[in-house]
Parts: C-alpha cells; structure tokens; sequence
C-alpha cells in the first residue's frame, strides 16, 4: 500500500516501539514525535538525558572501540586466553581455554560496555572452557533475579562472565567480553543484536538509522532481537521440550 514491503518496516517499527516505551515508562524522551515521508522517527524536542554518539554533526555514529576504526578479523585455530577486569592491581582474571563463539555487538541495557560505548561486544563459549583463575573473592552476582547471572568486579564494576543456571536454551553457554584479554585472535563480531534497544535507554530515536548504517558499513548485519541462527536454535528447543519436535539426539 505504501510501496514498502513489510521487511522493509520492520526495523522501523521496532524503532517506534521502543521509542514509545521509553517515552511512557521512563520520561527519557520526549513525548510528542512526528513520522515524516522519509518513514524516520523524529523527536521534536531535544533529550537532555540522551546518550551521545557524536561530537559534531560530521562524525560517524561511535558504536564501540573495536567497531569505530573498522573490525579486525579473527583467527580460526585462537585457542583461547585470559580476560581480566579494569582494576590496576589485583585483577580478576578468567580463562577461556576455547575461542568465542556468536561474538556480536548488543544493545541492550544489560551487558558490560565500556564508558562511552553504545553497544557491548559479546560471545559465548561453554562453560566448562571457562574457570576463574585470579582474584575471585572479588566478584559479585549483580542481580539474581536475571535469567543471566552476570558476575562483576565489587570494585571496579567491570563483566567477567555471565552464566545460566536454569532451564534455559543457552543453559551451558557462558557470555563473555572478549574485549578484556590483551591476546589477539578472538572471534570478530559477526552481527548487531538488539539494536532498537539502545532507544529505551535514551538514544535518539532519530539518529538510529545512522546506526544501522554503520553496522552496515563494517558488513555486519542488524538485529531487533538475536540472530537468525539463534532465534532458530531458541524455537527448536522450545519445541523438543513442548513435544512437537523429537527429543536431541
């Protein structure tokens, strides 16, 4: 009827619903906001308390450290190393005997990013391949209500891990950032995850095309939830455990 096809409005329709929900549970937002021919979201007051990706009008969208200068391949046979927290001494430290794997940037409200960043960088590897090998008194489940027991420094705030220990899809795998090992060789970024997300903490709902641009500029594609891959792998255990699909071999 308006000569765009439903896949085409997805993601922009994920971009009003988040907006609206920020807008309503928040305050965060403005709310009186126009959709114009272009189809794009634009706020027509200013949000103070907007999180800020750009210092003038010609800079790019600053997404994340290692996506901003462009994305660094990584190394098939990578067997894994150490990733310590942010404290200049007395460090947590993890080791991962096993690359990562669904590496991705996320936008939601829950992972670790560092300061100034829009989006985390996040993969799984099992959880056997993972053990605290340093300084783990200091570590700390920040809520225990989430499905995800993300565990943190107690001092300098800094994601270690996160671990599933219920019924789960993902039970097994534990997340990670490999962004904190000083080894080269971890997994790229294969995907954007979440990405309307970033507008229910306070992101412009305006300048999200321009996110999904950069994703595209470093050939990573966009995402209002998981990736293809896993949103199939979440749907096949849901249906192995309501019995509509046979049991794993």
């Amino acid at each position: 009827m308006f000569g765009v096809s439903v896949v085409e409005l997805w993601p922009f329709l994920f971009d009003v619903l988040a907006a609206c929900m920020v807008t309503i549970k928040t305050g965060l937002l403005p709310v009186c906001f126009h959709v114009g021919a272009s189809s794009s979201l634009s706020t027509s007051l200013t949000c103070e308390q907007q999180l800020s990706t750009s210092t003038s009008p010609d800079r790019m969208v600053s997404l994340h450290p290692l996506l901003d200068n462009g994305i660094t391949p990584g190394s098939d046979s990578f067997p894994g190393g150490t990733l310590k927290c942010l404290c200049p001494s007395s460090p947590v430290e993890i080791t991962l005997t096993t690359n990562v794997a669904h590496n991705h940037a996320c936008g939601c409200s829950k992972c670790w990013k560092p300061a100034g960043a829009l989006f985390s960088i996040v993969g799984v590897v099992p959880r056997d391949e993972l053990s605290v090998t340093a300084n783990g008194d200091k570590l700390t489940i920040v809520d225990e209500s989430a499905v995800i027991q993300r565990y943190a420094c107690k001092e300098c705030g800094t994601h270690l891990y996160g671990r599933i220990e219920k019924e789960h899809p993902f039970y097994g795998l534990d997340f990670v950032h490999a962004e904190l090992s000083e080894e080269e060789g971890w997994q790229e970024p294969q995907f954007a995850a979440f990405v309307s997300s970033v507008i229910e903490q306070g992101f412009d709902p305006a300048k999200i095309g321009e996110v999904r641009a950069r994703f595209r500029e470093l050939g990573l594609e966009t995402y209002d939830s998981l990736s293809p891959p896993l949103m199939d792998a979440i749907a096949a255990w849901t249906g192995r455990k309501n019995g509509k699909l046979p049991a794993a071999a």
